[in-house]
């Protein structure tokens, strides 16, 4: 079974945290494998040392349903020890944030894709704390997508954001720690980073492998299943097709009452789609997207997690929706994570030129090919910040 970082830590407590005052970034997911809080492991293990506590998007419960939906400051009831929001007035912490503490410690799950905001509120507090000579330690964890696959095209420098302040896939194949390493390094912030490693670990590990439990990170990422059709079907935010959000089958299911399921089905039969099955069905968010309206869709079966793309299938679908639905489906406008002029749909894909080539009908898998150079090079940049090995 995989221990977590802060597990670790917890059975071997550095000497360099002796009278150090300690801050840490978490959510209710923040648990070790018998779901005792992080907060509550620190307070036994370093008593009178946690100062503050900092939350990232949704809340520090996970209540907070969807993009700019925000939490305020406020106390912690259970402790009554202050939390920042990095999701409310600010998505980076100030100054003053950081005067209370010496070490940062952060324990999130990620969920392994580029646009699920919390590796970019770890890059902010790193900027942060490089500012004020402060350390971070991050408390690592699995990614439950694996750490082998790597899919899609960087994100351009021209669309960095919220959802993408690094030159990274839509899959990136690292762990929270190892993506924070590798923005330390090449975003230039050279802060004091360290990482708690997991034990047990190992690249090819789904979440399932790892014998943990999942405790849902954001209420619209309630099984590891989830993430693992998260990176595709995320783009749908950029659009007028639900999600699935308002279902108990978020980013599972996808539709709207235009589609036609089997027209779109005829289209997909020209790009091989391995490991899934699309079964046509009618679903009816009751929040978001047609909430209370019928939606004519699918719902994705992942039947082999190691041979699934979810981004290739996700485009695909897009590109036969904007195909069958020329005069029903559109693009959702900005604002979007706080950006208020760059088209939605630009900055999840990352890449202009790929809603365009999809608009024009190109060909999914040579779209594909024509990012694999780019995507080799990112795979050496990666290995630079293993810590897991590859089996």
């Amino acid at each position: 079974m995989t221990t977590l970082g802060i597990e670790e830590l917890i059975a071997a407590p550095p000497r360099s945290f002796a009278g150090k005052r300690l801050a840490l970034l978490c959510n209710q997911a923040s648990t070790d494998s018998r779901f005792r809080h992080s907060r509550d492991l620190l307070m036994q293990a370093f008593p009178g040392q946690l100062a503050c506590l900092f939350s990232p998007q949704h809340g520090f419960f996970s209540e907070k349903q969807d993009n700019m939906i925000e939490s305020g400051h406020g106390r912690d009831a259970a402790t009554s020890l202050p939390v920042y929001s990095l999701y409310g007035e600010t998505r980076q912490p100030t100054a003053a944030m950081f005067e209370g503490f010496d070490i940062l410690l952060i324990d999130l799950q990620d969920v392994g894709t580029r646009v699920y905001t919390f590796i970019w509120t770890v890059v902010y507090c790193l900027q942060q704390a490089a500012a004020c000579g402060k350390q971070v330690v991050v408390l690592d964890r699995p990614n439950p997508v694996g750490g082998l696959i790597i899919e899609g095209n960087l994100l351009r420098p021209k669309l960095r954001s919220f959802v993408g302040l690094h030159e990274i896939p839509m899959r990136h194949g690292l762990t929270m720690g190892e993506l924070a390493l590798l923005c330390n390094r090449e975003m230039g912030i050279n802060a004091d980073l360290d990482v708690i490693r997991m034990q047990g670990w190992t690249r090819e590990m789904f979440f399932a492998d790892t014998g943990l439990p999942w405790v849902f990170p954001s209420p619209n990422m309630p099984t590891p299943l989830t993430a693992l059709v998260y990176p595709g079907q995320v783009i749908w935010e950029g659009t007028n097709i639900s999600e699935g959000r308002g279902t108990t089958l978020p980013f599972e299911l996808v539709g709207a009452p235009f589609i036609r399921p089997q027209e779109v089905l005829e289209q997909l039969r020209r790009t091989e789609l391995p490991g899934c099955v699309l079964r046509p069905l009618v679903f009816e968010p009751t929040s978001g997207k047609w909430a209370g309206q019928p939606c004519a869709g699918f719902h994705i079966h992942v039947t082999e997690p190691r041979r699934f793309l979810s981004y290739r299938l996700s485009l695909a679908l897009f590109q036969a929706v904007i195909r069958l639905c020329p005069g029903e489906f559109v693009y959702k406008q900005p604002p979007y994570e706080y950006e208020y002029e760059k088209l939605p749909m630009d900055m999840i894909l990352g890449d202009q030129t790929v809603r365009e080539a999809l608009e024009d009908g190109a060909d999914i898998l040579e779209l594909e090919q024509s990012w694999q150079e780019e995507l080799a090079a990112f795979d050496t940049r990666r290995r630079a910040v293993f810590l897991y090995p590859e089996r």
